[in-house]
């Protein structure tokens, strides 16, 4: 039941402009699926979702960009470019040489971008490591840090 409700919810927050969880409520009841508030809050913590900025000025529910670096919130992209200064891969592990005193912030840049298959990540002073959970993880994300930087 959980991800069937959670996969209409996907279907609904891409088609419509959803403010509240109540609007989110009101599409679900219409679609024939009964849901609490607490069961929706979870859901959409569950789901990572975020309220974005839309064109027309109002915030509105989406789904984030975990996958791709480069899709990204643009501040975090920034500090990333603005702060790294080398990067390489061993194994299924990402070293990323920073700017002294930037490792941490780079890494809670990553951190917040919710990639798939980032295991940790550890930081320095001017060196972060990050820990893949393969090696083809790795490689996935060494390329969007390459397009980034």
């Amino acid at each position: 039941m959980k991800p069937d409700r959670q996969n209409v919810i996907l279907e609904i927050i891409s088609s419509k402009n959803i403010e509240t969880q109540n609007q989110l409520m009101e599409e679900l009841s219409a679609r024939g699926i009964k849901s609490t508030q607490a069961t929706l809050s979870r859901d959409i913590k569950d789901m990572r979702l975020v309220k974005q900025l839309g064109d027309n000025g109002v915030y509105r529910y989406c789904q984030p960009l975990r996958n791709d670096i480069s899709g990204s919130d643009s501040r975090l992209s920034k500090i990333l470019r603005e702060s790294i200064v080398s990067y390489d891969i061993a194994m299924n592990i990402i070293v990323i040489k920073t700017l002294p005193g930037l490792a941490s912030a780079a890494c809670s840049s990553i951190d917040a971008m919710h990639i798939d298959g980032l295991v940790g990540t550890l930081a320095g002073d001017d060196t972060a490591f990050l820990a893949m959970k393969s090696e083809e993880a790795a490689k996935r994300l060494f390329v969007d840090i390459e397009r980034i930087y």
